[in-house]
Protein backbone atom coordinates (compact mmCIF):
# COMPACT_ATOMS: atom_id res chain seq x y z
CA UNK A 1 0.00 0.00 0.00
CA UNK A 2 1.16 3.69 -0.29
CA UNK A 3 1.11 6.08 2.38
CA UNK A 4 2.53 9.07 0.11
CA UNK A 5 -0.83 11.67 1.34
CA UNK A 6 -2.05 12.56 4.75
CA UNK A 7 -5.41 11.51 2.97
CA UNK A 8 -3.97 7.98 2.30
CA UNK A 9 -2.63 8.11 5.77
CA UNK A 10 -5.90 9.08 7.36
CA UNK A 11 -8.05 6.66 5.51
CA UNK A 12 -6.03 3.51 6.23
CA UNK A 13 -6.10 4.30 10.17
CA UNK A 14 -9.81 4.94 9.83
CA UNK A 15 -10.17 1.58 7.68
CA UNK A 16 -8.77 -1.15 9.52
CA UNK A 17 -9.75 -4.78 8.19
CA UNK A 18 -10.45 -7.45 10.78
CA UNK A 19 -9.43 -11.37 11.56
CA UNK A 20 -11.06 -14.21 9.95
CA UNK A 21 -13.40 -15.11 12.34
CA UNK A 22 -14.60 -18.67 10.49
CA UNK A 23 -10.73 -19.72 10.55
CA UNK A 24 -10.09 -18.74 14.02
CA UNK A 25 -13.32 -20.63 15.02
CA UNK A 26 -12.00 -23.42 12.90
CA UNK A 27 -8.53 -23.09 14.65
CA UNK A 28 -10.24 -23.11 18.34
CA UNK A 29 -12.76 -26.24 17.39
CA UNK A 30 -9.13 -28.19 16.69
CA UNK A 31 -7.96 -26.82 19.61
CA UNK A 32 -10.84 -28.55 21.55
CA UNK A 33 -10.15 -31.74 19.96
CA UNK A 34 -6.25 -31.84 20.71
CA UNK A 35 -4.66 -34.44 23.26
CA UNK A 36 -4.84 -32.00 26.22
CA UNK A 37 -7.03 -30.84 28.82
CA UNK A 38 -8.74 -27.64 27.62
CA UNK A 39 -6.88 -24.72 28.17
CA UNK A 40 -3.64 -26.75 29.57
CA UNK A 41 -1.49 -25.09 27.18
CA UNK A 42 -2.90 -21.74 28.66
CA UNK A 43 -1.26 -18.63 26.43
CA UNK A 44 0.14 -20.72 24.00
CA UNK A 45 -3.28 -21.77 22.94
CA UNK A 46 -4.64 -18.41 22.49
CA UNK A 47 -1.13 -17.87 20.18
CA UNK A 48 -2.70 -20.03 17.97
CA UNK A 49 -6.04 -18.67 17.55
CA UNK A 50 -4.89 -15.37 17.31
CA UNK A 51 -2.40 -16.31 14.62
CA UNK A 52 -4.92 -18.13 12.76
CA UNK A 53 -7.70 -15.41 12.67
CA UNK A 54 -4.77 -12.76 10.88
CA UNK A 55 -3.27 -15.77 8.66
CA UNK A 56 -6.83 -16.64 7.75
CA UNK A 57 -5.65 -20.38 8.01
CA UNK A 58 -7.18 -22.64 10.55
CA UNK A 59 -3.54 -24.66 10.83
CA UNK A 60 -1.05 -21.30 10.68
CA UNK A 61 2.57 -21.37 10.15
CA UNK A 62 5.37 -19.20 10.26
CA UNK A 63 7.35 -20.05 6.78
CA UNK A 64 8.23 -16.55 6.14
CA UNK A 65 8.90 -14.37 9.22
CA UNK A 66 10.40 -11.05 8.52
CA UNK A 67 12.64 -8.81 10.61
CA UNK A 68 12.92 -4.72 9.40
CA UNK A 69 14.87 -2.63 11.55
CA UNK A 70 14.68 0.58 10.44
CA UNK A 71 17.56 3.70 11.27
CA UNK A 72 17.42 7.76 11.81
CA UNK A 73 18.72 10.41 13.32
CA UNK A 74 17.55 12.58 15.89
CA UNK A 75 18.42 16.30 16.07
CA UNK A 76 17.26 16.13 19.53
CA UNK A 77 20.12 14.07 20.53
CA UNK A 78 22.93 17.04 20.67
CA UNK A 79 21.32 18.19 23.61
CA UNK A 80 23.09 15.05 25.68
CA UNK A 81 20.12 12.44 25.94
CA UNK A 82 22.04 9.56 25.31
CA UNK A 83 24.64 7.79 26.24
CA UNK A 84 25.83 7.49 22.92
CA UNK A 85 26.75 9.61 19.67
CA UNK A 86 24.55 9.64 16.68
CA UNK A 87 27.27 8.39 14.59
CA UNK A 88 26.50 5.36 16.63
CA UNK A 89 23.27 4.88 14.67
CA UNK A 90 25.36 4.44 11.00
CA UNK A 91 27.79 2.16 12.70
CA UNK A 92 25.31 -0.39 14.13
CA UNK A 93 23.37 -0.16 10.39
CA UNK A 94 26.99 -1.16 9.33
CA UNK A 95 27.26 -3.97 11.88
CA UNK A 96 23.63 -5.17 11.49
CA UNK A 97 24.34 -5.63 7.16
CA UNK A 98 27.66 -7.36 8.43
CA UNK A 99 25.69 -9.61 10.37
CA UNK A 100 27.45 -8.60 13.55
CA UNK A 101 24.43 -7.44 15.93
CA UNK A 102 22.42 -9.66 18.33
CA UNK A 103 19.48 -9.06 16.21
CA UNK A 104 21.47 -11.16 13.51
CA UNK A 105 22.28 -13.96 16.04
CA UNK A 106 18.36 -13.90 17.49
CA UNK A 107 16.93 -13.46 14.27
CA UNK A 108 18.77 -16.37 12.90
CA UNK A 109 17.87 -18.40 15.68
CA UNK A 110 14.12 -17.67 15.46
CA UNK A 111 14.04 -18.57 11.93
CA UNK A 112 13.27 -15.28 10.66
CA UNK A 113 14.54 -12.94 7.92
CA UNK A 114 15.87 -9.77 8.28
CA UNK A 115 15.81 -6.32 6.28
CA UNK A 116 17.74 -3.06 7.59
CA UNK A 117 16.25 -0.10 5.84
CA UNK A 118 18.29 3.41 6.98
CA UNK A 119 16.39 6.62 6.39
CA UNK A 120 18.13 9.91 5.17
CA UNK A 121 21.21 9.01 8.41
CA UNK A 122 23.14 12.09 7.16
CA UNK A 123 20.06 14.65 7.92
CA UNK A 124 19.13 13.90 11.86
CA UNK A 125 15.74 15.22 12.48
CA UNK A 126 14.69 18.62 13.67
CA UNK A 127 15.56 19.36 17.49
CA UNK A 128 11.68 18.56 18.79
CA UNK A 129 12.13 20.88 21.85
CA UNK A 130 12.05 24.22 19.23
CA UNK A 131 10.84 22.58 15.84
CA UNK A 132 8.70 19.83 14.25
CA UNK A 133 10.87 16.46 13.28
CA UNK A 134 10.01 16.29 10.06
CA UNK A 135 8.11 18.23 7.39
CA UNK A 136 5.37 16.74 5.94
CA UNK A 137 6.78 15.41 3.03
CA UNK A 138 9.48 14.03 5.73
CA UNK A 139 6.76 12.38 7.32
CA UNK A 140 5.38 10.76 4.56
CA UNK A 141 8.31 9.35 3.03
CA UNK A 142 9.13 7.30 6.47
CA UNK A 143 5.55 6.62 6.70
CA UNK A 144 5.84 5.21 3.19
CA UNK A 145 9.36 3.80 3.28
CA UNK A 146 8.02 1.54 6.55
CA UNK A 147 4.74 0.18 4.05
CA UNK A 148 7.08 -0.08 1.06
CA UNK A 149 8.88 -2.83 3.09
CA UNK A 150 6.61 -5.36 4.29
CA UNK A 151 7.09 -7.67 2.05
CA UNK A 152 4.55 -9.51 0.34
CA UNK A 153 3.87 -13.44 1.25
CA UNK A 154 5.03 -12.42 4.74
CA UNK A 155 3.24 -14.29 7.70
CA UNK A 156 4.64 -12.47 10.87
CA UNK A 157 6.55 -9.12 10.87
CA UNK A 158 8.29 -8.37 13.44
CA UNK A 159 9.90 -4.36 13.22
CA UNK A 160 12.72 -2.78 15.01
CA UNK A 161 14.17 0.49 15.59
CA UNK A 162 17.92 1.99 15.98
CA UNK A 163 18.39 5.31 16.09
CA UNK A 164 20.65 7.26 19.14
CA UNK A 165 18.54 9.21 21.51
CA UNK A 166 15.49 7.85 20.15
CA UNK A 167 13.81 7.00 23.30
CA UNK A 168 13.15 10.66 23.71
CA UNK A 169 10.59 10.95 21.19
CA UNK A 170 9.56 8.00 21.83
CA UNK A 171 8.84 9.25 26.03
CA UNK A 172 7.04 12.47 23.76
CA UNK A 173 4.79 10.28 21.59
CA UNK A 174 3.71 8.53 24.32
CA UNK A 175 2.43 11.71 26.86
CA UNK A 176 1.45 13.45 23.88
CA UNK A 177 -0.91 10.73 22.89
CA UNK A 178 -1.73 8.85 26.50
CA UNK A 179 -0.83 11.62 28.89
CA UNK A 180 1.44 12.10 31.67
CA UNK A 181 4.66 14.27 31.68
CA UNK A 182 8.24 13.66 30.72
CA UNK A 183 8.79 12.28 34.33
CA UNK A 184 6.14 9.63 33.76
CA UNK A 185 7.67 8.83 30.66
CA UNK A 186 11.00 9.22 30.54
CA UNK A 187 13.98 6.31 31.44
CA UNK A 188 17.21 5.63 30.99
CA UNK A 189 17.44 4.43 27.64
CA UNK A 190 20.93 3.72 26.68
CA UNK A 191 21.96 4.06 30.15
CA UNK A 192 21.73 7.78 31.21
CA UNK A 193 21.74 8.71 34.76
CA UNK A 194 22.02 12.20 36.55
CA UNK A 195 22.22 15.47 34.62
CA UNK A 196 22.27 13.25 31.34
CA UNK A 197 18.82 12.18 32.18
CA UNK A 198 17.75 15.59 33.87
CA UNK A 199 18.45 17.04 30.32
CA UNK A 200 16.39 14.24 29.15
CA UNK A 201 13.40 14.66 31.17
CA UNK A 202 13.76 18.59 30.10
CA UNK A 203 14.05 17.87 26.34
CA UNK A 204 10.81 15.95 26.72
CA UNK A 205 8.69 18.59 28.92
CA UNK A 206 10.27 21.43 26.24
CA UNK A 207 8.86 19.09 23.15
CA UNK A 208 5.10 18.45 24.83
CA UNK A 209 5.06 22.51 25.34
CA UNK A 210 6.02 23.51 21.67
CA UNK A 211 4.01 20.80 20.16
CA UNK A 212 0.72 21.24 22.36
CA UNK A 213 -1.16 22.01 19.38
CA UNK A 214 -0.63 18.57 17.51
CA UNK A 215 -3.42 16.41 17.99
CA UNK A 216 -4.00 14.10 15.09
CA UNK A 217 -1.94 10.52 14.63
CA UNK A 218 -0.13 12.34 12.26
CA UNK A 219 0.78 15.42 13.20
CA UNK A 220 2.31 13.99 16.56
CA UNK A 221 4.08 11.50 14.36
CA UNK A 222 5.43 14.27 12.31
CA UNK A 223 6.50 17.21 14.88
CA UNK A 224 7.25 14.56 17.91
CA UNK A 225 8.75 11.28 16.06
CA UNK A 226 11.44 10.62 13.95
CA UNK A 227 12.08 8.69 10.66
CA UNK A 228 12.46 4.99 12.04
CA UNK A 229 9.47 5.75 14.16
CA UNK A 230 7.32 7.16 11.44
CA UNK A 231 8.23 3.98 9.31
CA UNK A 232 7.47 1.60 11.89
CA UNK A 233 4.29 2.59 12.31
CA UNK A 234 3.62 2.64 8.17
CA UNK A 235 5.06 -0.75 7.92
CA UNK A 236 2.06 -1.76 11.25
CA UNK A 237 -0.46 -0.14 9.21
CA UNK A 238 0.33 -2.08 6.01
CA UNK A 239 0.77 -5.03 7.84
CA UNK A 240 -2.71 -4.71 9.35
CA UNK A 241 -4.30 -4.12 5.39
CA UNK A 242 -2.21 -7.07 4.29
CA UNK A 243 -3.69 -9.21 7.58
CA UNK A 244 -0.31 -10.00 8.72
CA UNK A 245 0.31 -10.65 12.05
CA UNK A 246 2.88 -8.27 13.92
CA UNK A 247 5.69 -8.88 16.83
CA UNK A 248 6.03 -5.75 18.72
CA UNK A 249 9.18 -5.28 20.53
CA UNK A 250 10.27 -2.88 22.97
CA UNK A 251 9.55 1.01 24.16
CA UNK A 252 10.17 2.40 20.36
CA UNK A 253 7.91 -0.17 17.95
CA UNK A 254 5.09 0.69 20.67
CA UNK A 255 5.93 4.18 21.08
CA UNK A 256 5.18 4.77 17.28
CA UNK A 257 2.16 2.94 17.49
CA UNK A 258 0.84 5.38 20.07
CA UNK A 259 -0.42 8.51 18.36
CA UNK A 260 -2.39 5.77 16.00
CA UNK A 261 -3.60 3.88 19.14
CA UNK A 262 -4.83 6.88 21.12
CA UNK A 263 -7.19 7.57 17.93
CA UNK A 264 -8.01 3.97 17.00
CA UNK A 265 -7.27 1.50 19.96
CA UNK A 266 -8.16 -1.21 17.68
CA UNK A 267 -4.82 -0.78 15.57
CA UNK A 268 -3.22 -2.95 17.64
CA UNK A 269 -5.32 -6.00 17.34
CA UNK A 270 -2.98 -7.70 15.25
CA UNK A 271 -0.38 -7.09 17.36
CA UNK A 272 1.19 -9.33 20.07
CA UNK A 273 3.76 -7.63 22.67
CA UNK A 274 6.48 -9.86 22.24
CA UNK A 275 8.52 -8.60 25.28
CA UNK A 276 7.92 -6.12 28.34
CA UNK A 277 11.74 -4.15 28.22
CA UNK A 278 13.54 -2.79 31.23
CA UNK A 279 12.42 0.72 30.17
CA UNK A 280 10.22 1.77 32.46
CA UNK A 281 8.04 3.48 30.40
CA UNK A 282 7.43 0.69 28.65
CA UNK A 283 5.24 -1.41 31.04
CA UNK A 284 2.88 1.98 31.41
CA UNK A 285 2.87 1.86 27.43
CA UNK A 286 1.61 -2.03 27.02
CA UNK A 287 -1.50 -1.01 29.87
CA UNK A 288 -2.41 1.64 27.33
CA UNK A 289 -2.42 -0.48 24.21
CA UNK A 290 -4.09 -2.87 25.85
CA UNK A 291 -1.40 -5.37 25.49
CA UNK A 292 0.70 -8.58 27.61
CA UNK A 293 3.65 -9.51 27.14
CA UNK A 294 4.80 -13.40 26.08
CA UNK A 295 8.11 -12.60 27.58
CA UNK A 296 9.87 -10.80 31.14
CA UNK A 297 13.45 -10.70 30.64
CA UNK A 298 15.39 -7.52 31.28
CA UNK A 299 15.73 -7.05 28.06
CA UNK A 300 16.03 -3.08 26.35
CA UNK A 301 18.65 -3.76 23.38
CA UNK A 302 15.81 -2.56 20.88
CA UNK A 303 17.14 -3.86 17.46
CA UNK A 304 13.36 -6.13 17.35
CA UNK A 305 15.71 -8.04 19.67
CA UNK A 306 13.27 -9.20 22.78
CA UNK A 307 10.45 -9.86 19.68
CA UNK A 308 12.90 -12.14 17.75
CA UNK A 309 13.26 -14.22 21.10
CA UNK A 310 9.08 -14.05 21.83
CA UNK A 311 9.25 -15.29 17.54
CA UNK A 312 10.20 -18.68 19.22
CA UNK A 313 6.94 -18.64 22.04
CA UNK A 314 5.07 -18.21 18.81
CA UNK A 315 6.46 -20.74 17.02
CA UNK A 316 6.22 -23.34 19.35
CA UNK A 317 2.71 -22.53 20.19
CA UNK A 318 1.73 -22.93 15.93
CA UNK A 319 4.35 -26.22 16.16
CA UNK A 320 2.11 -27.57 18.80
CA UNK A 321 -1.35 -26.46 17.10
CA UNK A 322 -0.28 -27.82 14.06
CA UNK A 323 1.54 -31.32 15.45
CA UNK A 324 -0.61 -33.08 17.94
CA UNK A 325 -2.75 -35.46 17.40
CA UNK A 326 -6.30 -35.29 18.10
CA UNK A 327 -8.39 -37.92 20.94
CA UNK A 328 -9.37 -39.57 17.93
CA UNK A 329 -6.14 -40.15 16.18
CA UNK A 330 -4.56 -41.10 19.28
CA UNK A 331 -7.54 -42.84 20.61
CA UNK A 332 -7.48 -41.43 24.07
CA UNK A 333 -10.37 -40.85 25.91
CA UNK A 334 -12.15 -37.59 25.84
CA UNK A 335 -13.15 -36.08 29.33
Amino acid sequence: MRLDSVAAFDAALAELPAPDAAMRAAAAARQAQLTKPAGSLGRLEEIALFMAGWQRDARPRIDDGQVVIFAGNHGVAARGVSAFPPAVTAQMVANFTAGGAAINALAAAAGLSLTVVPLALDQPTGDITREPAMSEAECLDALDAGAAAVRRGTDLLVPGDMGIGNTTPAAALCAASFGGTAVDWVGPGTGVHGAALAAKIAAVDAALACHADATTPFERLRRLGGREIAAIAGAILAARHARIPVLLDGFIVGAALAPLAAARPRIVDHCLAGHVSAEPGHTRLLDRLGLAPLLRLDMRLGEASGAAVAAGIVRAALTAHDQMATFDQAGVAEA
